[in-house]
């Protein structure tokens, strides 16, 4: 036989450099920034996040936010299993977060931080953000959507089908994956595509760059987080 060469040890594909892992646990979240009355808890075969407080009390100062501490490039895509627990509320992830004018999201320069949602979305910080659990309002439950919000300044700039469960419904986690490649975001659940968008730059200001992630929920949902990693998308 001529012409015909095999390779008995094809050289493998690069995996995209790995910039952050975290199975995630009480102990591997303690460096996390706390914003709100949160406790994070082990269970589920996870980390388990839940407010302190009583919604019922205290309503939109019940909720929170934790950071991851690190802060990331422009490109990247992220990974995590998520699991809804108990209770009717919403989770959302925040990507590309920085404060206003570039400052560092955690700088003292910036206004208290709560959990208060307002203090996010119309504020000094500048992120991107979407809900993906929307079970907090009967409205929401009625018609369930996935929002990307783009901050400051509160605006929906997509929206896509929100398929999770009630938790009561729910079967062991969901596969999640956010990718944040410049511009360009595309968010899926369990393989399925449900927002795809390209920042014009032009409608809602300058693109998002930069910054940091972070989880937010809405009391009184609990809900569970494992195995998070984000990977570096390009050169």
């Amino acid at each position: 036989m001529t012409g015909l060469r095999i390779t008995e040890n094809p050289v493998e594909t690069a995996q995209p450099e790995l910039l952050y892992s975290n199975s995630l646990s009480a102990d591997s979240m303690s460096n996390w920034i706390r914003e709100g009355p949160v406790a994070i808890t082990d269970g589920c075969d996870g980390v388990v996040l839940s407010s302190t407080v009583d919604a019922d009390l205290l309503g939109d100062h019940a909720h929170f936010t934790v950071w991851c501490p690190q802060k990331f490039p422009d490109r990247i895509r992220v990974n995590w299993e998520y699991r809804p627990v108990a209770g009717a509320g919403l989770a959302m992830v925040f990507f590309g977060a920085q404060g206003a004018s570039g400052v560092d999201l955690f700088s003292p320069e910036l206004a208290t931080r709560t959990g208060y949602y307002p203090q996010y979305h119309s504020s000094d910080v500048n992120a991107l953000h979407i809900s993906y659990q929307r079970h907090k309002h009967a409205s929401e439950r009625a018609f369930r959507t996935c929002n990307l919000r783009k901050s400051a300044g509160f605006h929906l700039v997509a929206q896509g089908a929100d398929p999770l469960p009630n938790t009561e419904d729910g079967e062991g986690y969901y596969d999640v994956e956010l990718l944040k490649d410049g511009p360009h975001v595309t968010f899926a659940i369990n393989g399925l595509i449900l927002l795809d968008w390209t920042d014009d730059g032009v409608t809602t200001g300058p693109p998002v760059g930069a910054g940091y992630l972070g989880f937010r929920q809405m009391a009184p949902l609990q809900a569970a987080y494992r195995n998070l990693s984000v990977r570096r998308v390009g050169p």
